[in-house]
């Protein structure tokens, strides 16, 4: 195995991309994405290449996200290493939503961040019985970037406003139910189904998928759709306070550890992105958010307590949501000067 974090080759007429950092979980840093971007404008237009495959090395997970440390100490300064790093992913999270080609990633063990906005915008998602997904941005005092704004808003009812407030962990019964990924194929059965791909293209999956069994949200489903439904943290901690069943006081208690101010730029990000037309809108949002996010003292402090230090004690600023100013979080979403915008890739 190449000691490149990311393997890019041709296999029959499938461009295939390797994610090849397991040590990090394939955490993505700004060279994996600059590598993966330019594969793929090499493909965009080869004729040889009819479809790309995007799967990771290793047993330990698909990509649990970004290289945070690395934006936590850019954010600490002046912030323009984790804004280039922003720029670079949000495009190439961009360029795999619009590719003329169709796009396969195996989600074979964890994806979180990061390794969701590289597997979300395929156009067949394969999950194993070792998916572990989840969005879990509030608990660190970030957002669900990377397209959350788009993806996540427009799940099933308001699953999307649960996943992105609470951070939690999906198996694949639930994010296949969800749409989340669109196959289920055991784990055991992943090696003969990328031979197949290559063969075959992308169609050769409805040969190895089978049911992912019951999903385990669907009790909860009403609950979620109700509850979570408010336009503003305090109404939905109230509806959860004043349900009173046992899954919401669980929902409440979780709510509470997070950072008060990722809540409501979350929350506000999933309602504006839920009424966009385009994708390329979302992450040009996305961008204003995280080089201004990377900058305060909840995510610095969250990068600490769970990442650095891991004493899962952060010591949020302000501490609770009725705290936060609504003009505050606003402000974190005002357009950057026309010169230092996020655009696509040509």
């Amino acid at each position: 195995m190449s000691d490149s974090e990311v393997l890019t080759r041709i296999d029959g007429s499938v461009g295939r991309i390797t994610l090849n950092r397991p040590k990090a979980l394939h955490a993505l840093n700004l060279a994996m994405c600059e590598a993966m971007t330019a594969a793929l404008l090499d493909w965009r237009n080869d004729p040889a290449v009819t479809s790309v495959l995007i799967d990771h090395a290793g047993e330990r997970g698909f990509c649990a996200g970004g290289d945070i440390r690395m934006i936590a100490e850019s954010g600490a300064t002046d912030a323009v290493e984790a804004r280039a790093f922003f720029h670079a992913e949000y495009r190439l999270n961009h360029l795999m939503f619009v590719y003329p080609k169709p796009v396969t990633a195996i989600v074979d063990g964890i994806v979180m961040g990061g390794g969701v906005g590289i597997s979300e915008p395929a156009k067949v998602r394969i999950a194993t019985e070792r998916t572990t997904y989840a969005m879990p941005e509030t608990g660190i005092g970030l957002f669900p970037d990377v397209g959350g704004g788009w993806f996540l808003p427009r799940l099933p009812g308001e699953t999307g406003t649960w996943l992105a407030l609470t951070g939690a962990r999906l198996k694949a019964a639930d994010t296949v139910a969800l749409g989340i990924h669109t196959h289920f194929v055991p784990s055991d059965r992943i090696e003969a189904l990328k031979a197949a791909l290559v063969d075959a293209g992308p169609d050769a999956v409805a040969n190895f998928a089978t049911p992912a069994g019951p999903a385990p949200l669907e009790t909860h489903r009403a609950a979620i759709d109700a509850l979570f439904a408010h336009d503003t943290v305090e109404g939905i901690l109230a509806a959860l306070e004043a349900d009173g069943s046992d899954w919401a006081v669980a929902q409440l208690a979780t709510l509470k550890t997070k950072s008060p101010q990722s809540l409501k730029v979350t929350l506000h990000q999933l309602r504006a992105g839920r009424a966009m037309t385009d994708f390329a809108g979302v992450m040009a949002m996305e961008y204003r958010l995280g080089g201004r996010v990377v900058r305060t003292h909840d995510f610095r402090e969250g990068v600490r307590a769970v990442i650095i230090d891991k004493d899962n004690a952060p010591q949020w600023s302000p501490a609770r949501v009725e705290d936060v100013a609504d003009a505050d979080i606003r402000a974190l979403f005002d357009p950057l000067p026309a010169d230092q915008e996020w655009t696509p890739l040509a």
